[in-house]
């Protein structure tokens, strides 16, 4: 593009020349002479400055002299920062080199000072062992650190190690007169045990405080902690063992002077019973054995209330289970400490620590179990045995949230001695009943006095069973159950009229029902039995008090309402002569056989609440039957009909606030 410009403009320039120049020669002359000209005035000028053009070389001349020698001089420092270059780089692989060679010695250093400080036997830690005594917090931490250095010239002697023979000699040393302070001390605190009146907590406690001890002790010389543990062993077991055989001797004397007998079960006669009513004033704190009163406390309130103390209570007389309560209760305090003492002291876990346990508690056990055997073996008290089960059972789970599993077996065998007894005392009192002989006893008809045993003792023990319930339990109470219906229905039949018989049968099922709901649950079994039973003789009685007083009624209403249901008028008119009589005797005395039922009701039942229930049963029943004689009756017979407005408001006078 700039090529074509500049021809573009030589183009212009000489059409510029030839549009003013006529003569193109003339013009070529000109303009050499002007290059002429120019030429000789440039010569003149170049040899006007001829001088300085020469100073000008000359200074060029020295100039690339001096730039020369920088030249030099820049080559040679070149040179030397190469050599420089060069040092630096084998000065930083010598600092590498050395560092590495830093970091290996001090590696070393570390692990060589920590060895030479583990093996190395310092005289302030020889004076401690040696000196100090035991109970000392200096001598509990140089203890330590001899059993490290022991345990380091044990491994390395193993790799032939010649470092250790240096320390060997007075490790060993040290090692057996600390082993012999330590054995010293532990037997003391051992026997310490055995002085008389001694609280075995406080030696215990000084021994957990230096549990290190016996660890050192069982790394180092396992015979001398074997010594340790036999000698607890055997001093801690007679301990327990004379603890307890006192203990359950002196609380047998505690017992009430009179206890249950074979006299005493559910079925006997009262004037055959010794139990219940003889030597009174011996048994004056004693509630009846078929009676739980406040003796369920045990189970709650009691259950960790502090042991009898034997000696301070020598006035008073117990139950069987309080005794067993607190025979259970020192043992279970005692052998949870005791388990969790020897699992932390003597370092031992699960199997090895049962066996422990056994070997230091299991005389005791023995013997307690043997008591146990030989104090239910003549027990008629099934209350008593019930709550003896049951408190094994809350006991038993105290352990375990104490995480003291040590006991199960003692438990299951004190079951074992429990439950057979319990289930034969328990058929006994269901076989006496069975063998009753109804015609001994007096007719009364109010609730008798086996049926309120029955219902107080059938409530205690549904109300124990509620948190642990048994299948054999409900399946005596079951057959208890039935044997006293049995009894309750030939107690009746002793009875000559239905009417009395079924005020008997009420009476007592009412009283069962009664004291089932006053000490368990609305729902259980036994209450939902006696209920159906209940309801039934009621309505059966409601019929046979209404019977006498407005029998004609009720039977005329059985008859004829088939044909008001069949829609048979012409049948319905045909007893309208019958129905004017019964109208008759009815507007003449209905008010007179509402006060007899009254009257009749109130005193056959000793209760006012379930005389008034049956008495509103009875009048409910008499106003239905009423409504429907009403509905059969004729145009005219209704007309001659007391009104039923005028009913109600007779029935409203007898209504009861009970």
């Amino acid at each position: 593009m700039d090529a074509l410009k500049e021809a573009s403009l030589d183009n212009e320039e000489v059409r510029e020349i030839l549009k003013n120049t006529t003569d193109l020669r003339q013009y070529s002359r000109q303009i050499e002479k002007e290059f002429k000209d120019v030429e000789n005035k440039s010569i003149e000028d170049y040899i006007a400055e001829s001088q300085n053009i020469a100073n000008l070389h000359n200074q060029i001349n020295d100039c690339d002299d001096v730039l020369e020698r920088m030249e030099n001089m820049l080559m040679s420092f070149q040179s030397v920062l190469n050599n420089i270059s060069t040092e630096i780089t084998q000065l930083q692989r010598k600092s590498v080199s050395m560092s590495l060679q830093l970091t290996n010695r001090q590696s070393v250093k570390a692990q060589l000072s920590q060895f030479i400080e583990d093996m190395a036997v310092s005289e302030e830690m020889i004076n401690i062992i040696m000196d100090t005594p035991v109970t000392e917090r200096d001598f509990s931490t140089q203890l330590n650190v001899l059993n490290h250095k022991l345990s380091l010239v044990k491994e390395l002697s193993f790799k032939e190690s010649k470092s250790t023979s240096d320390v060997s000699d007075v490790l060993h040393k040290l090692r057996l007169k600390a082993m012999s302070k330590i054995r010293s001390y532990l037997l003391e605190q051992i026997y310490k045990f055995r002085k008389p009146m001694t609280n075995y907590q406080i030696p215990q406690n000084a021994m957990l405080k230096h549990k290190f001890f016996f660890e050192f002790i069982l790394s180092n010389e396992r015979h001398v902690a074997q010594e340790i543990c036999s000698e607890y062993i055997d001093t801690m077991g007679k301990i327990y063992y004379s603890y307890f055989k006192s203990y359950s001797t002196r609380l047998t004397t505690l017992k009430f002077e009179e206890s249950c007998t074979k006299d005493d079960l559910m079925g006997i006669e009262d004037n055959a019973s010794k139990g219940l009513f003889a030597k009174t004033t011996s048994l004056k704190h004693k509630s009846t054995i078929f009676t739980i009163g406040k003796r369920g406390d045990i189970l709650n309130q009691q259950l960790e209330a502090p042991i009898i103390v034997p000696h301070a209570q020598m006035k008073n007389r117990n139950t069987v289970e309080a005794l067993f309560r607190s025979e259970q209760y020192a043992l279970v305090d005692n052998a949870c400490r005791e388990y969790l003492f020897v699992t932390e002291f003597f370092m031992v876990r699960s199997a090895q620590a049962q066996d422990l346990f056994n070997q230091i508690m299991g005389k005791t056990l023995t013997l307690m179990i043997k008591n146990l055997e030989t104090s239910i073996h003549d027990c008629f008290d099934t209350i008593a045995m019930f709550l003896c089960i049951h408190l094994i059972f809350r006991y038993q789970l105290m352990c375990h949230k104490r995480c003291v599993p040590a006991l199960d077996k003692y438990w299951d065998s004190l079951q074992s001695v429990i439950w057979p007894r319990l289930e034969h005392v328990f058929r006994l009192n269901i076989q006496s009943i069975h063998d009753c002989d109804p015609s001994k006893f007096n007719k009364e008809m109010g609730p008798h006095y086996i049926t309120r045993r029955y219902a107080e003792f059938s409530a205690a023990i549904v109300g124990i069973s509620e948190h642990f319930p048994n299948e054999l339990v409900s399946r005596l109470l079951l057959e208890l159950q039935n044997e006293v219906e049995c009894f309750i229905l030939r107690m009746a039949a002793n009875f000559p009229t239905r009417k009395d018989q079924l005020i008997y049968l009420i009476n007592n099922y009412d009283l069962v029902l009664g004291v089932l709901m006053e000490h368990t649950r609305d729902n259980s079994k036994e209450a939902e039995a006696f209920r159906e039973q209940l309801n039934a003789r009621s309505a059966e009685y409601v019929e046979e008090i209404l019977a006498p007083h407005f029998g004609g009624i009720i039977q005329f209403v059985k008859e004829c309402e088939q044909y008001f249901d069949k829609d048979q008028p012409d049948e319905l008119r045909k007893q309208e002569r019958r129905s004017l009589g019964l109208v008759a005797s009815f507007s003449a005395n209905w008010k007179k056989s509402l006060e007899e039922l009254n009257r009749e009701v109130l005193l056959s039942f000793p209760s006012l609440l379930t005389g008034s229930q049956l008495l509103q049963l009875a009048l409910g029943s008499l106003v239905q039957y009423y409504h429907r004689f009403h509905k059969l009756l004729t145009p005219n017979a209704r007309a001659q009909l007391t009104n039923i407005h005028v009913v109600m408001v007779e029935i409203k006078k007898y209504k009861s606030n009970y």
